[in-house]
């Protein structure tokens, strides 16, 4: 830790000491920096300038995108300052902001709330990361335009721009990464018209087992992913009306831990190395349709969202073809929303939102029971700007109803019908209903103090509902190798948030520093018991208790000449149950404090063969994870790590075209063996030889990425 410390204030003193280009130079640097504030960003009241959000925004482009290497759109995103993920193997990654996961963070795809049993710790977003073109990322309760579920914030994955009128273009894409061989490729048709606008894609990637020096290859952490999408519409004067359709599935095996007793390696049916599924797997389905349609009024616009969502996620325990778990869930989407813009500065926006939603279990085994929820909210904000102050605000109201069917062991029905003599060990689940209303509010401000300095101030109130799982769930969970518990009388979180922003930009340092406070009613969280409701799987049940998140995201990003710069972030949440004893103090699943380091050189601008080229050194620093749910040990304290990555890239042109980019990234160079504080897989089995408990993540890990853009 010492010696990192030591390079990165080492790196500093020599970026600081160069000497800085011209003036001229200087002020291109500035302004450039400048353009990411005039970035549009899903606001309160419609599209709004990144400069003008209270609540701290971050923005990965389409080509900060391509440059990263990851194995799904969460992991290509959970390096950014705030955001972590909690992972089952390389396949699987469920986005956490600030502490807060599962439920708590909305995902956004299509322009709709992206919905496929997110409860599950091991259900992934079934989104196809090529077919995403920008992703904003909202910390802190978004609630006030997403409703339930976005408490924790708002991942927006925005499909790629539509084409500029009376172009076509096409575009081929493939990367391999060396640690679990994996291979992917994407293929893109788009074009525009006469104002008939379509974008077709369709994406395929398979990896086997990874691995790392301590476990070697872990069997079950193979994968195969394929998906499809196309969208047709129409772009006028009036506005436009677009129609998505896209299909996601995805193959991810299971890793069980199961060592061999006499040398501790870990044991496996077959070739470790196989893109083949082996046994217990998963198969997930995602079938979604979007119909977007905006009409453009005179100072104002109408906006109509509508959705249709189908997600099958099957479980495969004994036989490839006979499935265990299976739920089928179905969900209806519905948007409707009026942006105004006066003369006189304000902006408005008003609308409804709702969804309904089925889901059943068609397997013989059982989690959580089948059940019908139905989800309403209306909602109201204001922007206006008064001096230097740009203030925005609003309010929204939320009915979710959720009635859960009853079950019988060998009874295939919907409901329970009749009051008969039934015996206690033949009712699987039983019926409830429960009914939650909801109040969110936001009110903040941005002050533009400078030029170059902006304070951000935001308070906002929260609302969740208690999904399902958390309600009702009573069974074996083969993903997660537990029997979870459900309670029925929980209450929806509440939460308020604080939110203290200011961001600085100059010719040769830019910084930003958001700090926040948290405090959540009623926060529902699952933890390990003693008791003994199944003799291979420990005991986990679903509590709630008031809890506090308080912590920081800063970062600084010096560039002393134009081709340079060193950028530094640090993230940090504690997260703590209030009125509990030392053991139970901590929030489970909170990430460990981070940060991380990148000294980037872009080597070439505009040349001949080579344009945008650069070559980056990077280090990845997690601290000790000491402030962990002790209590029945259903956590475990996580040892700091330190992880080197080395990054570079370039366009190559010929005759003044762009005819492909080359990304090259190597990931943990040194080959460091670690397990990450959220990895599920750190708790799955133990070595019977060392006594070390759980599986490492990966390796080093080198991936070559081409990218051929067609222009027609």
């Amino acid at each position: 830790m010492k010696k990192n410390i030591v390079l990165g204030l080492s790196l500093l003193c020599f970026v600081q000491t160069m000497t800085a280009q011209t003036e001229a130079d200087s002020a291109d640097v500035f302004y450039k920096h400048l353009e990411i504030n005039e970035v549009t960003v899903t606001g309160l009241t419609g599209q709004s300038r990144m400069k003008e959000m209270p609540a701290p925004v971050s923005i990965l482009t389409g080509r900060e995108l391509q440059t990263i290497a990851a194995t799904n759109i969460i992991d290509a995103i959970a390096h950014q300052p705030g955001v972590s993920q909690i992972t089952t193997g390389s396949g699987i990654s469920k986005p956490v902001i600030r502490g807060l996961g599962f439920n708590r963070v909305a995902v956004v795809s299509d322009g709709i709330r992206q919905e496929g049993q997110q409860w599950g710790d091991e259900h992934g977003v079934e989104v196809d990361a090529q077919a995403v073109g920008q992703v904003e990322i909202l910390k802190g309760p978004a609630s006030l335009m997403y409703g339930s579920d976005a408490m924790a914030g708002v991942l927006i994955l925005h499909p790629h721009h539509v084409v500029p009128l009376g172009q076509m273009s096409a575009n081929l894409s493939t990367e391999y990464q060396t640690n679990n061989g994996l291979f992917g490729y994407s293929a893109n048709f788009a074009g525009n018209k006469c104002g008939l606008v379509w974008d077709g894609r369709w994406s395929q990637k398979m990896a086997h087992a990874y691995q790392n020096k301590r476990d070697g290859f872990v069997p079950g952490s193979q994968f195969c992913e394929q998906s499809a999408r196309l969208m047709l519409g129409v772009n006028r004067d009036w506005g436009h009306a677009h129609v998505a359709a896209s299909y996601f599935h995805l193959t991810p095996s299971m890793v069980e831990g199961e060592r061999d007793e006499l040398t501790g390696e870990l044991c496996a049916e077959g070739e470790v190395k196989t893109y083949q599924k082996a046994l217990p797997f998963q198969q997930v389905y995602h079938y979604k349709v979007v119909s977007d349609n905006a009409l453009l009024l005179n100072r104002g616009q109408l906006k109509l969202l509508l959705g249709y969502q189908q997600n099958r996620r099957q479980e495969f325990e004994e036989s490839p073809t006979e499935y265990g778990l299976y739920f089928m869930m179905h969900t209806l989407n519905y948007d409707l929303r009026y942006l105004l813009e006066t003369q006189n500065g304000w902006k408005l926006a008003t609308g409804v939102v709702a969804m309904y939603q089925h889901s059943m279990n068609k397997g013989d085994e059982y989690l959580i029971p089948a059940y019908v929820l139905f989800d309403v909210g209306s909602f109201a904000t204001a922007s206006h700007r008064v001096g230097r102050w740009n203030l925005t605000g609003g309010v929204r109201m939320d009915h979710r109803q959720l009635n859960s069917h009853g079950q019988l062991a060998g009874i295939d029905t919907d409901d329970i019908m009749d009051n008969r003599d039934i015996p206690s060990e033949a009712i699987i689940f039983e019926e409830f209903s429960r009914h939650f209303n909801g109040f969110s509010a936001s009110l903040g401000g941005v002050c533009n103090l400078t030029q170059g300095l902006d304070l951000r101030l935001n308070l906002s109130r929260g609302f969740r509902a208690p999904n399902m799982s958390e309600l009702g769930s009573k069974g074996v969970h083969e993903g997660t190798m537990r029997y979870e518990v459900g309670n029925h009388d929980l209450d929806a979180e509440q939460s308020l948030q604080f939110d203290l922003g200011l961001n600085y930009s100059s010719r040769h340092v830019s910084a930003q520093l958001a700090l926040f406070a948290n405090r959540i009613e009623n926060y529902i969280y699952i933890h390990r018991t003693g008791e003994n409701l199944d003799d291979e799987h420990a005991t986990f049940r679903y509590d709630a208790g008031d809890a506090r998140l308080m912590g920081f995201e800063a970062m600084v990003d010096v560039h002393p000449v134009h081709s340079i710069h060193f950028e530094n972030t640090f993230s940090l949440v504690d997260a703590v149950q209030l009125h509990q004893p030392q053991s139970s103090k901590y929030l489970p699943f909170t990430p460990a404090p981070r940060w991380t380091s990148e000294l980037k050189y872009e080597i070439t601008h505009n040349g001949h063969l080579l344009n945008n080229a650069y070559a980056s050194v990077g280090l990845e620093c997690y601290l000790k994870q000491d402030h962990y749910h002790m209590a029945d040990d259903t956590e475990t304290a996580t040892p700091s790590y330190t992880l080197f990555n080395l990054t570079a890239g370039t366009d190559v042109c010929l005759r003044g075209r762009q005819v492909a980019s080359l990304y090259l990234t190597a990931s943990n160079l040194f080959d460091r063996v670690y397990q990450n504080h959220l990895s599920r897989l750190k708790y799955i089995g133990v070595n019977p030889v060392s006594g070390r408990m759980g599986i490492s993540n990966m390796g080093r890990n080198v991936s070559l990425k081409l990218v051929v853009p067609i222009s027609l």
